[in-house]
């Protein structure tokens, strides 16, 4: 499946810019490539970036989804836009996703960042969301304002509300715009984490981001971590949860740009 990219570059490429892997932005569930583009922004100045929607994602194509498959979506859209071997950035399941192609594909991948997701079931997880999404009764037409008040029933939080209102399609026949029911059917899938063969590993530079407040990357998961990935290294970034880019944006940027200004 070839997926929806937003690609940014330098408006002036030298022969260093030219030599150096490209840079991939995943989201994670929910999420679209746009959501990235701060950080995806300041990249470009100096990289070629490219900022992909996961399929059910943004105007990406609809499929049921595991992490095998989406790792080969991944791959073949990479090929595609001949923007391998890449330098590979992603939050929760996209970070997921981009940890699957590093360990069954580590020749593709020449560096890989990891935002708040170990490669390890966390017992953390959007079903309930998700079902709460799909009950949602749309009226024949809807603006941006109706589409918020009409979630504030069945999504109160504000934050996670302003991050599904992007999902909406407003105007005539109003819906959701992304495959919200292959979502929910393969969020088992979405939530684990899956099976590698024995003596899978990515050799390459790995850098593990954690928010401080977030429970999702935890001491029994430094293990795994080395086993698959024993190259990485661990950065907390303070005063953050799990959405820990939009939280600490700044910090998330400067570790971001240090680890692909050395790799």
């Amino acid at each position: 499946m070839l997926l929806n990219v937003i690609e940014r570059g330098p408006e002036d490429v030298t022969p260093d810019t030219a030599g150096r892997p490209p840079i991939v932005l995943l989201h994670g569930l929910f999420g679209r490539a746009r959501n990235l583009g701060f950080f995806q922004r300041r990249l470009a100045a100096t990289r070629r970036t490219l900022a992909i929607d996961l399929r059910n994602h943004g105007d990406s194509p609809h499929g049921l989804m595991d992490y095998y498959t989406m790792a080969a979506d991944l791959l073949e859209t990479l090929a595609h836009h001949n923007a391998l071997p890449a330098t590979l950035v992603g939050h929760s399941m996209g970070g997921k996703v981009a940890m699957t192609l590093a360990l069954t594909r580590p020749g593709m991948v020449h560096s890989l960042l990891v935002a708040d997701i170990p490669p390890a079931r966390t017992g953390h997880g959007q079903f309930a969301l998700g079902e709460q999404m799909l009950r949602v009764p749309f009226p024949p037409f809807l603006n941006r304002a109706g589409a918020d008040r009409l979630l504030q029933h069945y999504i109160p939080n504000t934050d996670v509300r302003a991050l599904m209102l992007q999902n909406i399609r407003v105007g005539e026949n109003p819906g959701w715009s992304i495959g919200l029911r292959e979502i929910v059917e393969s969020l088992p899938n979405v939530e684990n984490w899956p099976y590698i063969p024995e003596g899978y590993t990515y050799p390459g530079p790995t850098l593990f981001l954690a928010g401080g407040n977030s429970p999702y990357i935890r001491p029994e998961h430094y293990a795994i971590m080395r086993r698959l990935f024993p190259c990485y290294r661990l950065e907390l970034i303070e005063q953050a949860g799990h959405w820990l880019h939009v939280e600490n944006p700044e910090r998330f940027a400067e570790l971001l740009e240090n680890f692909t200004e050395k790799y």
